[in-house]
């Protein structure tokens, strides 16, 4: 016979309210009195069921994420990494919704009347209009964004972004101050309506070249229907150009890392004949040398899943819209032009 949750009140010494919040809310409960609760219920095995909590409480227990592009690329791992460390202690789900197309997109908000059944949306890497967030509205539940365009005047409740613009800025600075003048920019072929980061950082970068008298050349990184960047096309623009960059730019280090490797095949060195600089600070970036701009998704997922379960508790947040700064990082990729 299973045991109940009253068998493992009094295993633990406590009500049988302690042990639900234990399981649902443990930031309630003190580290001690919960590893007391989870130990007995260890030994009962005892498991307390989500449908009756979620009855008692009113709440579905979960966090509907809206992201753009594919689940497997790095910061949207990392987000999803971020935001499950917060939930999962407290005893939530999250449902992710990957929306990678226009057409995705609006199958999204005219399917949210099902949708309700979460206790909080969070909008991850998308410019959304005015129209899709009073939609949103109407679900009734707090939404919070991680790297969404102007989110206080589009009715967010809160959110964490990126400076992408100084970032950006700090990659054309570091290439001009090393004394490149012909600088290519490697960019994807994504909407730039479902990605609003990723304009942004294309903007600042041009717009911070400009000012010094260049014109960075654009290639366009196309992406296949698996999501995989055709990086053999890239070195195929750039080996076609009359005059090969010095410097080369990546929208990121999903497209930097595969390219290196791709120019140093075609006969290239970097950096002795080409520099390049990436953006996000990923995985492999320390270990191969790439001068890269640092973000931390993890950490705004974080930041935004504590938020969030402030907002859901009912809990004030102090500063609901921080804006997180990036940081240049040199490493052994970028050097001056040869002469």
């Amino acid at each position: 016979m299973s045991s109940s949750i009253q068998d493992v009140a009094k295993a633990a010494g406590v009500s049988i309210s302690t042990v639900s919040r234990s399981f649902t809310r443990p930031t309630l409960v003190s580290e001690k009195t919960r590893e007391r609760v989870l130990a007995a219920a260890d030994r009962l095995n005892f498991s307390l069921s989500r449908s009756a909590a979620a009855l008692k409480s009113g709440r579905a227990l979960r966090v509907a994420v809206l992201m753009s592009g594919h689940i497997r690329l790095w910061f949207t791992a990392s987000v999803i990494e971020g935001l499950n460390d917060v939930f999962h202690a407290e005893g939530y789900d999250i449902s992710v919704f990957q929306v990678s197309s226009i057409e995705e997109r609006k199958e999204f908000f005219d399917m949210l009347p099902v949708r309700r059944n979460a206790d909080a949306v969070i909008v991850v890497s998308f410019d959304i209009d005015n129209e899709e967030t009073a939609q949103l509205a109407t679900v009734g539940v707090p939404i919070i964004g991680i790297n969404t365009a102007d989110a206080a005047q589009h009715g967010f409740a809160a959110a964490v972004t990126i400076n992408d613009e100084q970032g950006s800025t700090l990659a054309a600075r570091h290439l001009i101050n090393l004394g490149h003048r012909n600088i290519a920019y490697i960019r994807t072929d994504r909407d730039v309506s479902l990605s609003f980061s990723v304009r942004g950082r294309f903007d600042a970068f041009t717009e911070r070249c400009r000012q010094e008298g260049i014109e960075p050349q654009v290639i366009v990184c196309k992406v296949d229907d698996a999501g995989h960047y055709r990086i053999g096309d890239v070195v195929t623009q750039l080996m076609s150009l009359p005059d090969m960059p010095t410097a080369i730019a990546c929208q990121e280090d999903g497209i930097a890392l595969p390219l290196m490797f791709q120019l140093e095949r075609n006969g290239l060195s970097v950096p002795g004949d080409v520099s390049l600089i990436g953006y996000d600070d990923s995985f492999y970036t320390d270990d191969i040398g790439l001068t890269t701009i640092r973000q931390d998704p993890v950490d705004m997922a974080h930041t935004a899943a504590r938020m969030t379960m402030d907002l859901i508790n009912g809990r004030d947040v102090d500063q609901p819209f921080h804006e997180i700064p990036p940081q240049l990082i040199v490493r052994s990729s970028t050097t001056r032009p040869s002469d």
